[in-house]
């Protein structure tokens, strides 16, 4: 055989595995994206579990990451990156676990995805009087400034959510019940907003718990926070709250 049609077959190999690939990345991309994975992960920020690139930077390279990662996506579990256990996915094949394995570990040099520009806007305080008790600062807006007294739509929202699906455990606005705690305490007592995510997302399942991953979305348990950390200060009113979309 010739050096050309050494070369022309090396070359077109090369070009069939790349396309490969690249069919697999994508297959991967929407295996990922038409999970729940979404609701514990992003691309460059943490959720409940690690971001997509921090995943990627920590195993690309390592023989036999693929499988690993593999496995547990269809196994789930806890430890590699903190207490909260990963959800199991058995519905998921081997060869469809190693195509999301397979973009997640492609988006090592992906580059940031753009944030939009709010300057100060992390910072940004919001000081309310409880009826007893100190005043106390959160990081988000309770109600509305300067409508009576009305939520906003985020924590109107939560207080849909809340009463909705979590009130069968933890009581109607948040009481708590025989079969749940209530919430408001675990709030008063520190309760964070990242802990309050990731427990709702991969839930308690030695206590009953259900993992609300995939059915209920990241922004929508964040209004459940808020509607539940207004009650626990009791800055929010039992039964539906007034609001502005009223």
């Amino acid at each position: 055989m010739s050096v050309e049609k050494v070369i022309l077959k090396t070359v077109i190999i090369a070009a069939v595995a790349f396309a490969a690939s690249a069919q697999n990345s994508q297959n991967g991309e929407k295996l990922v994206s038409g999970s729940d994975c979404s609701s514990c992960h992003a691309l460059d920020s943490q959720v409940v579990g690690p971001s997509w690139k921090a995943i990627a930077k920590r195993y690309t390279g390592q023989t036999g990451s693929t499988a690993k990662l593999a496995a547990k996506i269809r196994e789930g579990g806890a430890g590699k990156w903190g207490d909260v256990a990963m959800t199991a996915h058995p519905e998921l094949t081997d060869a469809q676990c190693r195509q999301m394995v397979g973009w997640i570990l492609s988006l090592k040099e992906a580059p940031a995805s753009p944030q939009p520009a709010s300057p100060g806007a992390e910072s940004k305080l919001y000081t309310y009087k409880p009826r007893t008790g100190p005043a106390v600062q959160l990081d988000f807006p309770l109600f509305i400034a300067g409508n009576g007294g009305k939520v906003t739509k985020d924590v109107f929202r939560g207080y849909e959510l809340f009463n909705s699906y979590c009130y069968r455990c933890h009581g109607t606005a948040a009481t708590g019940s025989q079969l749940g705690p209530d919430l408001r305490h675990s709030l008063a007592a520190g309760m964070k907003q990242q802990e309050f995510l990731a427990v709702a997302m991969a839930g308690r399942k030695e206590k009953g718990m259900p993992s609300w991953a995939g059915f209920l979305s990241k922004q929508e348990v964040i209004q459940t926070y808020q509607y539940t950390k207004g009650r626990s200060l009791d800055l929010v009113p039992a039964g539906r709250p007034p609001s502005g979309t009223e």
